[in-house]
Formats: structure tokens, C-alpha cells, sequence
């Protein structure tokens, strides 16, 4: 099997005219894309080694060994940058997770029920979410949190859940379904960034109907990595 890799940033406009580049960076903090060695392309046909960077408001300013001059640099507008994620390192402690770990991992309840298949960890604002595919029907968001999920085994392949009453209403067992829900989760390409998880609190007598949006708390799409550098 392939490693998985890690999307940790995105090379945008030419800077000046040494080579240097724009560089929207996915890791934290974002000076950190530099520590993990060379960076390749999607396609593996780039590698490039950062050799000096500097923050310039949201992005930062990159010159790369490879690259040396405007032509070059204007060429790459675009190159998404990858890494493998072994290059990464070991979260600071057991609360703590990447991101790309999680996508993938099975979520069931503790009598190993399964409720579907973790699909992405996004933040619209109020904190981080787990988006779990049933085995039919809509994904539905699940809070981050040792309340709502107590037992994170990466090595197990499983989240142990514990969701609010009526969030997985409809959804059936269908093992064909919950193997393509899992191969669509462990697809290439996640992006950097380690995330905690919350001590959190379960709402008592909380019911949804098993639509996204119920289960969602509120705010604002906001995602790494959303938009251009």
C-alpha cells in the first residue's frame, strides 16, 4: 500500500524576481512546511527543498533550492505540496491527533455498532467536527469532544461514539456501502494540521433528525486551506 500523504501547502504567485514564491501553508505553525524535507507534487514529478521563508500576512514567502529564477517560479503557481505523513511527528500527547489520521477511521458505538465512516474533521467556528458517511444517507457532523467521542484508536482503525439520539435515524448497516464509504475516506491528499480534542459536554435530551445542519453547532465555513495563496 502507498503511504498517505499529507497536503501541507500550496505554491501561489511568483515573488520578485530570484525564483522566490508565494506559499499558502496548511501546517502550524506555518513556518513548520520547512521542516519535514523535500515537498513534492501531487504527481510526484517536483520535489523542492526550501532554502530561506519569511511571513507576509496570510501566506509566506518562499525561496526554493530548485528554483531559480521568476520564469521558474511563475511556472509553479498552483503545485500543491505534498509530504508523507511518516515525515510528520508524533502528536505532543495522547489528546492530541492529525487530522489525517482520523480520516478513514471507523466510528461505532461501544457495543461496536457501526455508525459510518470518518470522512474529514472540519471547523465552521465553534470547534472541531467529525464528518462521518453512514452506510446510507447523508453525512452528519459529530462534535470532537470526549463526550462524543471517548475512545480515538488510530491503531484499531476506530472512534467509539457516543451520538445524540436520532442524529444516525434511517441509516442502516450495509457492509458494501460502509466499505466505499471507507475507500473514499482514506483517498490521498489530506491536509496538515493537528487538532485537540475537547473535554466537551453532551446536551441532555438533545434530538436531531439525523440532517447535518442539526447537528452542526453554528457559524461559518471556514476550512484550511480554502482558499488561493
Amino acid at each position: 500500500m502507498a503511504p498517505k500523504r499529507i497536503l501541507v501547502g500550496q505554491i501561489g504567485a511568483a515573488h520578485g524576481i530570484r525564483g522566490d514564491v508565494r506559499v499558502k501553508s496548511f501546517t502550524e505553525p506555518p513556518e513548520a512546511i520547512a521542516d519535514y524535507g523535500p515537498l513534492a507534487s501531487e504527481d510526484g514529478r517536483i520535489a523542492l527543498t526550501v532554502e530561506r521563508q519569511r511571513p507576509a500576512d496570510t501566506v509566506l514567502i518562499v525561496k526554493f533550492r530548485e528554483v531559480a529564477d521568476r520564469n521558474r517560479a511563475e511556472e509553479l503557481n498552483g503545485t500543491r505540496l505534498f509530504v508523507d505523513r511518516d515525515a510528520l511527528p508524533a502528536p505532543e500527547d495522547e489528546e492530541t491527533f492529525y487530522q489525517a489520521d482520523l480520516i478513514g477511521l471507523r466510528a461505532e458505538g461501544a457495543d461496536g455498532t457501526l455508525y459510518g465512516t470518518i470522512l474529514a474533521v472540519p471547523d465552521f467556528g465553534a470547534g472541531d467536527l467529525l464528518e462521518i458517511q453512514p452506510p446510507a444517507g447523508s453525512t452528519v457532523y459529530l462534535p470532537f469532544t470526549r463526550a462524543f467521542a471517548p475512545v480515538v484508536d488510530v491503531a484499531g482503525g476506530r472512534v467509539v461514539i457516543e451520538p445524540p439520539e436520532g442524529l444516525f435515524a434511517g441509516a442502516e448497516p450495509d457492509d458494501e456501502a460502509a466499505a466505499a464509504a471507507e475507500a473514499s475516506g482514506a483517498a490521498e491528499g489530506v491536509e496538515a494540521g493537528s487538532l485537540k480534542r475537547r473535554p466537551g459536554r453532551r446536551r441532555k435530551g438533545r434530538k436531531t433528525s439525523g440532517d447535518a445542519a442539526d447537528a452542526v453547532p453554528a457559524g461559518s465555513p471556514d476550512t484550511a486551506g480554502g482558499s488561493e495563496p
